[in-house]
């Protein structure tokens, strides 16, 4: 038996070493140490075997299944080298080359706008800040001084999380809006303040103009002295340059928001071009923001004096000023993912918005 256990492990060190492919390797470790192998069928022999034959044919057969198992693992580890220095040698791109013109990349138009407004607001003086998207009931609703009973809190626009992942007592929910950065800024910073706070909002509304995930950007002064004027400045100088006209005209109309006394909605006048609406001039006029002064009760839930500390707030959708600039219709366009449709609106990633260059390249 020794002489036929010696004579199979020379059989099958030759086969190892002649499969020159990974497929090859693989039918002589099946036609060894598979079920039917004829290695395996020596180990099964052994159940069988006195115990003297076991204490003398068990070490030369557990030697020949070692000694097939560690060639097959060297043959295997040489094979794939050999294949990866195939692969390497004759698959390479040569970097020296220019990119090729297609498939090419575009940003997306939230993408840019959110630079052009981060480039216009840097530029006055404006600090970008960001919060979590999953908010807790105070952040969101209370410390901005919207009651237990407004129609905001409602199951058909907010979406809550379930009760046991309560925080504090607080529920936890999807923020409706970037509100809560600023309270957290108010809460974590000394004033004065000068923010604006871009992000994904959460609402249970859809359709060509609502999406249950959204883009917001809120801005946020908090400082002494500030009046309605400066509210006023900021935003005309803001529209002006992201629209990149002066012919910009806003028409302030009194509103309601609970966390800003006196509220306004910002409207921009339009004029009728070949059909279509225009930015500029007055002959029709389109909402764009909300804004007002900070509410008394949201200064003072933050830990600040109201009688010291002014400000102002405003806020929009970033998808709604791509839309009116870019000249697009649907909102829900941009989430469908359809690259026919962000090539012909994606921008170069090369235009990067500048004032000096336009923020609109």
């Amino acid at each position: 038996m020794m002489t036929d256990i010696a004579t199979l492990q020379t059989e099958l060190m030759a086969a190892i070493d002649s499969a020159d492919t990974l497929d090859a390797l693989e039918a002589v470790r099946i036609s060894a140490l598979g079920k039917q192998g004829s290695v395996s069928a020596l180990l099964k022999t052994m159940g069988a075997m006195s115990p003297d034959e076991r204490q003398t044919q068990g070490p030369i057969i557990n030697g020949l299944r070692e000694s097939v198992t560690a060639a097959l693992a060297a043959k295997k580890a040489a094979l794939e080298t050999a294949e990866l220095n195939r692969r390497l040698a004759s698959e390479y791109v040569d970097m020296t080359l220019p990119a090729p013109e297609t498939p090419r990349g575009t940003v997306h138009p939230v993408s840019q706008v959110m630079d052009e407004l981060a480039e216009i607001f840097a530029d006055m003086g404006f600090a970008v800040a960001e919060g979590r998207e999953i908010e807790d009931d105070w952040h969101n609703f209370t410390a901005l001084n919207i009651p237990e009973t407004h129609p905001a809190r409602a199951m058909h626009d907010t979406f809550y999380f379930p009760d046991e992942m309560a925080r504090e007592g607080s529920k936890m929910l999807l923020r409706t809006h970037t509100s809560p950065v600023q309270i957290r800024t108010m809460t974590s910073q000394e004033p004065p303040i000068r923010i604006i706070a871009p992000g994904r909002v959460y609402r249970s509304d859809s359709d060509a103009t609502h999406t249950p995930m959204f883009h917001q950007i809120e801005g946020l002064v908090i400082d002494k002295g500030i009046h309605l004027g400066h509210l006023k400045w900021t935003l005309e100088t803001f529209l002006k340059a992201y629209f990149e006209r002066e012919d910009v005209v806003l028409r302030l109309r009194p509103s309601y928001f609970p966390f800003t006394e006196p509220s306004v909605e910002v409207d921009v006048g339009y004029s009728m071009v070949n059909g279509k609406r225009v930015i500029g001039g007055s002959e029709g006029w389109m909402e764009v923001l909300g804004s007002g002064m900070v509410h008394r009760k949201v200064i003072e839930a933050c830990g600040l004096d109201p009688d010291i500390w002014q400000g102002f707030a405003f806020g929009t959708g970033v998808d709604r000023l791509a839309m009116l600039k870019y000249g697009m219709d649907d909102l829900r366009a941009f989430f469908d993912g359809d690259n026919r449709w962000l090539q012909h609106y994606g921008f170069d990633a090369l235009d990067v918005p500048t004032l000096s260059g336009g923020v609109g390249a």
